[in-house]
């Protein structure tokens, strides 16, 4: 975090990532009772959603948000095809489980294991020290990072592949192979909310895959080339620009997603989200639904897309406006002086 020369700076309770900032032991334990949240909140929602599940009405109607996912993806359909919520308790306790594990590994890692890995005992562990300002550290985090969102599509192209998910062209799960055409994949980066074939969606992942895993490889295999220079980020790669970065990434998808499933019904089927939304524009962009909900029972009386659209919108604006405001620290912007009689970046104001 920035301290602007100040060594002994000291951080209020709310700035929480102040705490692990140099603490790498720390900084897992953070993530791992993080990710136990996630798996809690997850949990728990699908069990939510499935007590109160009206098989009459039809279930984008309902505000169900986790069921619509997992109906997406082939999940809670019987054996004639029709999605009744088979196996979704299952899928719902198994992340309850899950996040005891990860909340026990968040302990583990905040209680009883070192604080930072560099004073860890083991070997291997070490190399997963924090020296932010050192890219042969941060390349080596990186390129692990990168293998594992890897793995991540190699999973969900192979479920595509054996299980099967939902085609709403067919109205059923069907198993769906990967499409690599390096054409339509490139194509499909200026026109992906027309997307109407599962087969390029799933080539897209395995693009993503190959990607990644390579990527993730050669950063782990390699280190700095040349000087390290400002042009590199010398002085300026910190704890803070990393996470500007980080949220400037996950604002921008949360704002593509959102204009993404307002309209798409190959990856956002209507039987689950509901009908497609029309885009307006007041102080900042909205959706609204477009289809009769007089049999609705969802909160306000939306759709589950609506929700999902309007909601990931909103959520990535503020996530970019803490991604502009974290790198302007990191490059030494100083806020506590905009009113002060020296200039934001420590100097004298000039007219």
């Amino acid at each position: 975090m920035q301290t602007y020369g100040n060594p002994d700076v000291t951080y209020g309770w709310w700035a929480g990532n102040a705490g692990v900032t140099n603490r790498s032991g720390k900084f897992i334990a953070a993530h791992a009772a993080h990710t136990g949240l996630i798996c809690f909140a997850t949990g728990g929602s699908t069990l939510w959603e499935l007590a109160r599940f009206d098989p009459s009405v039809p279930m984008g109607h309902q505000s169900s948000l986790f069921l619509a996912h997992l109906a997406s993806v082939g999940i809670g359909f019987d054996e004639a095809g029709v999605w009744t919520g088979a196996g979704v308790a299952t899928i719902a306790i198994l992340h309850l489980i899950f996040s005891m594990v990860y909340g026990g590994g968040g302990l583990l890692h905040s209680v009883l294991f070192v604080g930072d890995m560099q004073d860890s005992e083991v070997l291997q562990a070490k190399k997963f020290k924090l020296e932010w300002d050192n890219p042969d550290n941060q390349t080596f985090i990186l390129g692990h990072h990168l293998i594992l969102f890897g793995l991540a599509n190699v999973w969900f192209v192979e479920w595509a592949r054996i299980h099967g998910i939902y085609d709403p062209a067919v109205e059923a799960i069907r198993q769906v192979n990967y499409n690599v055409d390096l054409t339509q994949i490139w194509n499909h980066q200026f026109d992906f909310l027309a997307i109407d074939s599962l087969e390029d969606v799933m080539g897209g992942h395995v693009f993503l895959a190959f990607f990644q895993i390579g990527g993730g490889a050669f950063h782990i295999a390699t280190k700095q080339i040349g000087t390290y220079t400002e042009f590199k980020g010398s002085k300026i790669l910190s704890a803070e620009a990393i996470l500007s970065w980080s949220l400037a990434g996950i604002g921008w998808m949360a704002i593509v997603a959102a204009f993404w499933c307002s309209t798409n019904t190959t990856v956002y089927p209507e039987a689950w989200y509901g009908e497609v939304l029309q885009l307006k524009f007041a102080v900042a962009p909205y959706w609204i639904d477009t289809g009769d909900l007089s049999d609705g029972t969802a909160f306000f009386g939306h759709t589950t897309r609506a929700a999902l659209a309007n909601v990931h919108y909103y959520l990535g604006f503020f996530f970019i406006q803490g991604h502009l405001w974290h790198a302007l620290r990191a490059m030494g912007f100083d806020f506590k002086r905009l009113l002060d009689k020296s200039g934001p970046f420590g100097a004298p104001r000039t007219l």
